[in-house]
């Protein structure tokens, strides 16, 4: 995103209307008194959470049912950006009416999911992704708090990075999900990396198990192997074709597909998107014609490098003779 896209308000683009309504207008912030708990027939739960990344802090209240755990109401304070109160919003609304152990089940991917406004478009800019991890992270300390006992116990991943608290788990979704391809993006989306450094790369001041360069070349070894497999149609008899010779429907169907995981995401992120009104066999060539939308329409490097990327990408998954042409 150029700095023009942080000028005259347009910074907000990047955050969904969710995200930007629970800023304004958090529904469930508040505290929950030990009278109002009796009142309600239920134990209360204060949990606190700091993220030492950010400074950001949240308190979190539950009133729980003990005899079927069932958390009846929730509310919270928090002490950060207001990206850090959509987030806390978001996750108390996603805990109450669930049992403490399907509450502690919540991931900072189902919060951050939740305050998408379409399921294709994320919530809010990378570097705001680490306020999801913190709401995520005081779930936890509060069931700790109910069940009495350390919120180490309901780890069932692996934590990558300990200083974020960002598990093996949660860094291989949001890599497959938002195509990363370098640690600095993996960093952005996540914190992962962004403090002692020491889960980046052997050679830290402690050694891993596991480093954020080799789990990105495994998921993307992995996705390059799916998309291989992925851009081979098969016939009604199960024969497998290539995309030379598939019918004009099929070569439809593979296209947006690899559009779809590849590069659509890259461009709404921008405000813009892409159409393909058609596929031509052209002599050697396959021309695929398309059409930009919204923010990519009046784009400079819609015919430069936007283009570029995106004929390059359907060379690789499908076939070496396409050609993309803008109309």
């Amino acid at each position: 995103m150029g700095f023009e896209s942080l000028v005259g308000g347009s910074i907000w683009d990047a955050y969904s209307q969710k995200v930007q309504d629970r800023m304004n207008n958090p529904h469930h912030m508040g505290e929950i008194t030990e009278e109002v708990a009796e009142q309600m027939g239920g134990k209360l739960i204060v949990a606190d959470f700091g993220a030492e990344s950010c400074g950001d802090a949240v308190r979190l209240y539950w009133v729980v049912d003990e005899e079927t755990d069932i958390i009846k109401t929730a509310k919270f304070k928090s002490f950060g950006c207001g990206t850090a109160i959509a987030s806390s919003d978001i996750m108390a609304e996603l805990t109450i009416g669930k049992t403490v152990d399907k509450a502690v089940k919540i991931t900072n991917i189902d919060v951050e999911f939740a305050m998408r406004d379409n399921p294709e478009t994320p919530a809010v800019p990378p570097q705001k992704m680490h306020c999801s991890v913190m709401a995520y992270d005081v779930i936890k300390k509060a069931a700790a708090e109910y069940k009495g006992v350390d919120m180490e116990s309901f780890e069932d991943e692996i934590i990558v990075c300990e200083c974020a608290r960002v598990s093996l788990g949660t860094i291989k979704e949001v890599i497959k999900i938002n195509d990363l391809t370098t640690v600095e993006q993996i960093t952005d989306y996540t914190k992962a990396g962004a403090f002692c450094k020491s889960c980046i790369k052997p050679g830290g001041h402690e050694e891993k198990d596991y480093y954020l360069v080799d789990i990105l070349k495994e998921v993307r070894d992995e996705m390059a192997s799916e998309g291989v497999k992925d851009t081979v149609t098969a016939t009604d008899s199960g024969e497998n074709i290539a995309f030379a010779q598939m019918t004009l429907v099929q070569k439809l169907k593979d296209v947006e597909k690899v559009l779809d995981e590849n590069i659509r995401q890259m461009l709404i992120m921008d405000g813009g998107n892409m159409e393909v009104l058609d596929i031509k066999e052209n002599g050697a060539n396959i021309d695929i014609y398309i059409r930009y939308l919204g923010a990519c329409s009046g784009c400079a490097s819609s015919s430069t490098g936007t283009l570029y990327a995106i004929e390059a990408v359907l060379k690789e998954k499908l076939d070496e003779s396409i050609r993309v042409l803008p109309i």
